[in-house]
């Protein structure tokens, strides 16, 4: 395939550019380095130096003998992106290419008022550039689970039969995000389903929970390869966070009582999920969803794991249930369906005492680059705003 990469510097998108380029297909990665730019203004870099994307790709090259095309740009600018799409003609799209955090979203208006911008015109561009150069792309969108929410009945792979007054009829499952961030996913996948109903593109939209690690078979070769790894609270994913802390010997940051439930996937089965969807494409005219995650933890769950990791390996692991900066249920039913991934191919990597062993030993390597300031900085959901980051 000819396989376009939007975000391809980020967390995920690196590792997915080496992925398909490793299995021999043509691989595009485009990036505007906002998550770099961002992470310097906010004091929060990864825990890991990396070079930039072309940097990264030369490497990449000298390493395989595959070559990784990069373009530095933005998938808000409409013009650059129709460029990229008639010169490349691609396949499939895969749309990493949003502003990917809650807690940014949450800073303050002028966070937010980017959030919406970059993460719904940058769908609306893709949409374009697909019905005007290669209307048979297949577009894969990441989404989240938090679009969902905690609804208290159990949580479908994206769609929800309604019996109502004698009538049927199959419509989105209800969404109720719980931070802007979350908001423009859900407007992103009504978008994307309003213009597959008029136009008979096709697209899978991906409900990714949070992910772990930093390995994967393809970043290991070198260390120069490694994703960008944050521990931050901006762009850190919650078990990394924790991984980081007990190795800085900084009290586990839970928020209020820890019974917060959500799914998760090692970073690996991200690259699985998407390569089983690119290669096993839908119809024209046809919105798939995936719920993207292989396990359920609650925050209490995942704390006592590192713990009890962490213990073993020499450290002394405490846990500091903190007041909850955001705005979410702590006590609540929780029960994803997750089967479609799994119908396709998907072999999970769970959560082992292992694998958490394997991403302490990585982070050891580092601990001297751990920036305790970046670690907590009370993000509120709230109107409050995080003094100095305006």
């Amino acid at each position: 395939m000819r396989i376009l990469i939007l975000g391809a510097d980020g967390y995920l998108g690196w590792p997915t550019c080496m992925y398909f380029s490793q299995r021999g297909h043509d691989v595009v990665g485009i990036d505007n380095y906002f998550r770099r730019n961002a992470a310097i203004a906010l004091d929060c870099e990864p825990l890991l130096p990396t070079p930039n994307l072309i940097q990264r790709a030369k490497i990449w090259e000298k390493i395989t003998g595959k070559r990784i095309n990069i373009h530095v740009g933005d998938a808000t600018n409409y013009a650059f992106l129709l460029k990229i799409f008639k010169e490349y003609k691609p396949d499939t799209v895969v749309h990493y290419a949003e502003q990917p955090s809650a807690p940014y979203s949450m800073i303050n208006q002028e966070k937010a008022a980017f959030t919406l911008q970059n993460n719904l015109i940058s769908t609306l561009n893709i949409v374009y550039a697909v019905k005007e150069a290669n209307r048979d792309c297949h577009i894969i969108k990441l989404g989240t689970m938090g679009e969902y929410g905690t609804p208290n009945i159990d949580i479908e792979e994206g769609w929800l039969e309604i019996n109502h007054k004698g009538k049927k009829d199959k419509f989105l499952f209800p969404r109720q995000a719980s931070s802007l961030y979350h908001t423009t996913k859900i407007q992103d996948t009504d978008m994307l389903w309003f213009y597959v109903r008029t136009w008979g593109i096709r697209v899978t939209d991906l409900m990714q929970g949070p992910v772990y690690g930093i390995s994967t078979d393809e970043a290991d070769r070198d260390s120069q390869l490694v994703p960008n790894f944050h521990y931050d609270e901006v762009f850190g994913t919650v078990l990394n966070r924790f991984v980081v802390q007990a190795v800085a010997n900084y009290p586990l940051t839970v928020y209020g009582k820890g019974g917060q439930i959500r799914g998760y996937l090692n970073l690996k089965d991200t690259m699985q999920c998407v390569y089983l969807s690119a290669t096993q494409p839908v119809k024209n005219g046809e919105l798939r969803i995936f719920n993207q995650v292989t396990e359920t933890f609650s925050v209490n769950e995942l704390a006592d794991k590192v713990c009890a990791v962490g213990n073993k390996l020499g450290y002394n692991v405490n846990i500091n249930h903190i007041e909850n900066p955001r705005k979410e249920k702590e006590e609540h039913y929780y029960n994803p369906k997750y089967t479609g991934l799994l119908e396709l191919g998907l072999k999970p990597n769970y959560l082992t005492d292992d694998e958490l062993t394997g991403i302490f030993r990585k982070v050891e390597q580092y601990k001297d680059q751990i920036n305790r300031d970046a670690i907590f900085r009370g993000i509120k959901w709230s109107a409050e705003t995080l003094s100095g980051t305006a």
